[in-house]
């Protein structure tokens, strides 16, 4: 399973930059004019996990590796970019390598900074940048049901696909994204194929203003709420400025730096947080005296499909898993007290692992 990635996306100037440079601690470019981002920029960021430090503790671990997620800074989008406008498919391509988008949205007032549309719409600014991921769906749609109807009338295996995708179509064709849309688990499955952009979860970050602060609640921020509910998707609220700020500070400082705002945590970390709750991902942990490790899989992956995740000599040699909750870890002081007292669980290939597991895997 590779790396998992989140696509952060919006229109020009809304602070994509400004927040991929807090999130990654990275010098990018981030200039008050649009465009200024060309080619995307990845960065792979941390997720704070408490967890770690207290079993590398019991443990007495040399390395501590959390989990980490893969942030991709897309360039800013405009009205015509299906048809090639601005950046274009370029920046089609860049989305549809990602497994969720991060759509920032600009919710704040500043007459120094430009708005492309020359107004701050957070609607209206959305409304621009789904249009154009619907067009680019429709165009993809039509191209790939041309193929699969001359296939169907000779292959009737090719039925299901024909229809998943004629349904996919008749409902982009009311503008609207595939990700609303109720398929059944089959219709899904036949879709897999082909990277649909409005399928992809969605996760709006309402990016205000420092005066905002701290209950980062606005007009604006009201309305995309009201229009993410129709879609079923979820936001966050950030204060990108605040957040670069922050991220040039030690962890002590950034703590004292944030208290002042009246906020007990970085708005970073929720958003990590966030992005890893859209994506259904969870983390299992190993530990001992070399490394104690978050790994990242999906919510519902099996024991020995996790294994891989290690090394896929552990998945195709997979014995059994010993599994502890990181609870009774903790409670039990380690794993040889969690055995004497009936917490560790011998548990086969198909246990389905749970976000905390302690493993430690048995393999040929």
């Amino acid at each position: 399973m590779s790396k998992l990635s989140c696509g952060i996306l919006g229109l020009p100037n809304v602070g994509k930059s400004t927040l991929f440079k807090a999130l990654t601690k990275k010098a990018v470019s981030a200039e008050n004019y649009p465009f200024c981002t060309i080619d995307p920029n990845v960065g792979i960021v941390s997720v704070e996990d408490p967890r770690l430090e207290k079993l590398s503790e019991i443990s007495k671990s040399k390395v501590i590796i959390p989990a980490s997620m893969t942030f991709v800074d897309i360039a800013g989008l405009v009205k015509g970019a299906s048809k090639g406008e601005g950046l274009g498919n370029k920046f089609l391509t860049h989305i549809r390598e990602v497994d969720a988008l991060l759509h920032v949205v600009r919710c704040f007032e500043d007459e120094n900074v430009i708005h492309v549309e020359g107004r701050v719409d957070p609607i209206s600014d959305i409304e621009v940048i789904n249009l154009e991921l619907v067009l680019a769906d429709m165009q993809m749609a039509e191209n790939v049901l041309l193929k699969i109807e001359k296939q169907a009338k000779s292959n009737k295996e090719m039925v299901p696909t024909l229809h998943a995708l004629q349904k996919a179509l008749n409902y982009l064709n009311q503008s609207l994204p595939l990700r609303t849309c109720s398929f059944t688990a089959e219709e899904l499955e036949e879709l897999k194929p082909y990277p649909f952009l409005t399928l992809k979860k969605v996760l709006y970050a309402c990016n205000v203003s420092e005066q905002d602060l701290p209950s980062m609640e606005n007009e604006h921020v009201a309305k995309v709420r009201k229009y993410a509910e129709k879609e079923k998707a979820n936001v966050i609220t950030i204060c990108a400025q605040l957040e670069q700020e922050v991220a040039e500070l030690s962890n002590q400082e950034a703590l004292e730096f944030l208290q002042q705002y009246g906020l007990n945590e970085t708005g970073l970390n929720r958003l990590i947080h966030a992005a890893f709750k859209e994506l259904a991902l969870i983390t299992y942990i190993t530990t001992g005296e070399v490394e104690t490790r978050a790994w990242t899989i999906v919510k519902g992956t099996n024991a020995q499909q996790a294994a891989g995740k290690i090394h896929t000599d552990i998945e195709k040699g997979f014995i059994r898993a010993e599994v502890i909750s990181y609870n009774d870890m903790i409670h039990c002081k380690g794993r040889a007290q969690a055995r004497e007292l009936g917490k560790a669980r011998a548990e086969g290939k198909d246990y389905i692992v749970k976000d905390g597991d302690v493993i430690l895997f048995f393999h040929n």
